[in-house]
């Protein structure tokens, strides 16, 4: 199964993305279901699963476990923050819901928005690419640290300097939109 892995980390291959699917795919929802998922989250919940194993394949390592074992913690790991969010939705009251802002806003701040995120994205481009690309994993992958060092086969060290320099010229850059 590792192989599977290492092919969708190198070439994105959907055809061993497929097959590892079809492994584990019933194990999971069975798993899911006898850790106390309902069947109507669990769908979402094995989705969520594959997804973060065709993301974050590249941070897979045989040292530390199987693959099976592997899959298995990020699927207990989303039921978890699933259940938590769940349960956190259940305790809002309906006049604490009522008070909740709604998300709707004027088209002048959506604009705002889009002209923010233009200036943002050419501050990152502007950046050297081996600090454009630990910024991007940890904040836009939302990858650790230590998975972004495992992944790249950097120094744990290297990767949080680079963010930190990375950080450091965006803010500058970004001084004014403050």
């Amino acid at each position: 199964m590792s192989h599977l892995l290492k092919a969708i980390a190198e070439s994105r291959d959907v055809e061993a993305f497929r097959s590892l699917v079809s492994t584990y795919d019933a194990r999971l929802r069975r798993t899911l279901l006898k850790r106390g998922s309902k069947p109507s989250d669990v769908d979402e919940l094995v989705q969520e699963t594959l997804f973060s194993v065709w993301r974050k394949s590249g941070l897979y390592n045989s040292e530390k476990g199987t693959v099976a074992s592997w899959i298995f913690a990020i699927a207990r790991n989303h039921s978890i923050d699933f259940h938590r969010k769940a349960r956190g939705m259940q305790e809002l009251s309906n006049e604490m819901v009522e008070s909740i802002p709604s998300n709707d806003s004027p088209a002048d701040d959506q604009a705002c928005f889009a002209q923010r995120q233009k200036r943002v994205a050419s501050v990152l481009d502007g950046l050297p690419a081996s600090q454009k690309e630990v910024l991007v994993l940890a904040y836009y992958e939302g990858f650790s640290h230590a998975e972004i060092a495992r992944s790249l086969s950097l120094p744990l060290g290297t990767v949080k300097s680079r963010i930190r320099l990375a950080q450091h010229r965006a803010r500058v850059a970004l001084q004014d939109l403050q």
